[in-house]
């Protein structure tokens, strides 16, 4: 981290949490913030889902909800990003405060409820993105929608022309029952839309599926067979958690779900467990806890073939992307391994 961003970073942090996130992505927007700049080299060069990777680092879904910082997060380092969670109307989420630092644990809770523009704004703004950035939407579903698996299939038909990929988010804790949707039959009713709706753009997207790392071993094989089953092109394992085991921060009992350093070992887990089921036959991004190329290598080990960082970038800074990128190919170059692609799921075992 850079002086001048360590003092940025502890200006935000005496701040409300949402205005000082607020404030980063003016930044972002203005060009002012930080740019590390992109790492790349043969070793972290990789594929997924059939898209072409300059590196496997990216950047989680939540962050940039509304995509107005594409031009500066396209700088930034990522070897790919997700914005959104976009549902079809606009909607304001829930009341304020929602968004909590964990300092103590390295961690956040929010508890914002797809607060967003809504489709059609945020579809304007992706007509201009950066053609360099690999970029995905997540997909979401308005709260007081009264079909909310066709919601996820409108935001597709609507934006899908303008991104590389989408992600069906069923695993947010933050709406009502949303999470309902992960069971067999409903995921398995919702995906059958979604893949639908991909399949009749002009240019067919991969789509994945986004998981809570609350599930239990039968539910997770469900989630396994009914992604083997659907056609999608991966699964994103894992979003936050609604466990609160080992926080040490004031604000640990805030409703909500929980990211950052302590999610690490649980979605990891689930990670794990996930590419045993699947016997690696899909593709699996590795997101919750990751603040280290160390932490990044170990998601790949455990089965991930990308990454994605959010927490960690609120005590990290963007110059995270950067170091974890480095930090990832000289581990893939001490351990022997000449691409990312070979390293993944060779400690697989340690986690099961």
């Amino acid at each position: 981290m850079t002086p001048l961003e360590r003092i940025g970073l502890a200006a935000l942090h005496r701040i409300d949490p949402e205005t000082a996130h607020g404030l980063a992505l003016k930044a972002l927007q203005a060009g002012a913030a930080h740019a590390p700049g992109m790492v790349t080299s043969d070793r972290l060069r990789c594929s997924l889902a059939g898209l072409d990777l300059p590196n496997p680092v990216g950047l989680a879904a939540g962050f940039d909800k509304n995509a107005t910082a594409l031009r500066g997060l396209s700088r930034a380092g990522f070897g790919f990003v997700e914005v959104g969670a976009a549902t079809p109307r606009p909607q304001p989420g829930n009341p304020r405060p929602r968004l909590f630092r964990l300092t103590e644990d390295r961690a956040a809770i929010n508890r914002f409820g797809f607060n967003n523009e809504g489709m059609e704004a945020i579809g304007a703004r992706l007509k201009s993105r950066p053609r360099d950035l690999v970029l995905g939407l997540n997909l979401g579903a308005n709260k007081d929608s009264e079909d909310r698996a066709g919601d996820f299939a409108r935001v597709l038909t609507h934006c899908g022309a303008d991104v590389d990929f989408a992600t069906v988010n069923v695993s947010s804790p933050n709406t009502e029952k949303l999470r309902d949707l992960q069971g067999k039959a409903a995921l398995s009713a919702l995906l059958a839309g979604v893949m639908q709706a991909r399949d009749e753009l002009a240019r067919p997207v991969p789509v994945f599926l986004k998981i809570a790392p609350d599930l239990d071993d039968a539910e997770l094989a469900d989630v396994a067979e009914v992604a083997l089953s659907s056609g999608v092109a991966g699964v994103i394992a894992t979003n936050t958690t609604l466990s609160r085991a080992g926080l040490r921060s004031r604000h640990a009992s805030e409703t909500g779900g929980l990211s950052g350093q302590p999610l690490f070992d649980r979605s990891t887990r689930v990670l794990a467990r996930l590419s045993d089921l699947t016997e690696g036959k899909l593709p699996l991004v590795g997101v919750g806890g990751i603040g280290s190329a160390e932490q990044a290598y170990e998601k790949i080990r455990a089965g991930a073939s990308a990454v994605q960082l959010y927490t960690a970038l609120v005590y990290g800074g963007l110059s995270l992307v950067q170091e974890i990128a480095l930090g990832l190919d000289a581990l893939l170059q001490r351990d022997g391994f000449t691409s990312v692609a070979e390293a993944v799921g060779t400690g697989r075992a340690a986690w099961l």
